[in-house]
């Protein structure tokens, strides 16, 4: 059983997903609610998520899934919209999946840009557009260093990679250099050995056995803060 309140606010979030495919912002439920402040939606939506009408989508910024709908409402001062149908749970049509456009993911400390240095320090979470990465499983590192300038990367961005084990000569990687070192360059194959390119005519490549360079992921996007 719902309050007023509850029962609007579940069928505002489910009219902008149907319009959008977007849920809406916190700031958008509590002027359409006429709420003081924002510690009311998060009550509501607390409410609702706690009786299994909705739910969060985890790791993902505005991502609400309507799960459910109310059969009745109570302390109601005026009764639903007319033109609200509640029709049986089995027959109601499935919300369009929300097209959720922050996505976090893990922040694995700082990569060089130029000599190797210590990845994968302590985890933090960094909010990405989800438009700038594509399939499969992503981790982000802070850049260190100059060296990979001439290929418009920068001390302080923020590399985005997706975590896999193989690359193409050519590609940009994150190359982990025996065992304990990372850095991020473009990887080249020459024989039985490895060369890592900087893009900075100041640095020379750094060449290794295969055995010694392990692939750690390829750079998928960049994200660059602007102070």
């Amino acid at each position: 059983m719902l309050t007023r309140k509850q029962h609007e606010l579940l069928l505002f979030i489910q009219r902008r997903l149907e319009e959008s495919g977007i849920s809406p912002s916190f700031e958008e439920m509590k002027e359409a609610l006429d709420l003081k402040s924002k510690s009311g939606v998060h009550r509501l939506i607390s409410a609702l998520e706690e009786r299994g009408f909705i739910r969060r989508l985890p790791n993902r910024a505005r991502a609400l899934e309507i799960l459910r709908q109310p059969d009745d409402v109570s302390g109601s001062a005026r009764p639903a919209p007319s033109n609200v149908v509640e029709m049986p749970q089995a027959k109601t049509p499935p919300a369009p999946a929300p097209a959720n456009d922050v996505i976090e993911i893990p922040l694995h400390g700082r990569i060089a840009a130029g000599v190797p240095i210590e990845a994968m320090e302590d985890t933090q979470t960094l909010p990405v557009p989800a438009a700038l990465l594509g399939s499969g499983e992503h981790y982000a590192l802070e850049v260190s260093g100059d060296s990979m300038v001439e290929a418009g990367i920068f001390d302080g961005d923020f590399a985005l990679v997706r975590k896999t084990d193989v690359a193409r000569d050519g590609e940009i990687i994150v190359a982990l250099v025996r065992g304990e070192e990372a850095t991020l360059k473009y990887l080249h194959r020459e024989g039985g050995m490895i060369r890592l390119d900087p893009a900075n005519s100041a640095y020379e490549p750094q060449v290794y056995a295969a055995n010694e360079v392990q692939v750690q992921g390829r750079l998928a996007g960049l994200l660059r803060r602007y102070h």
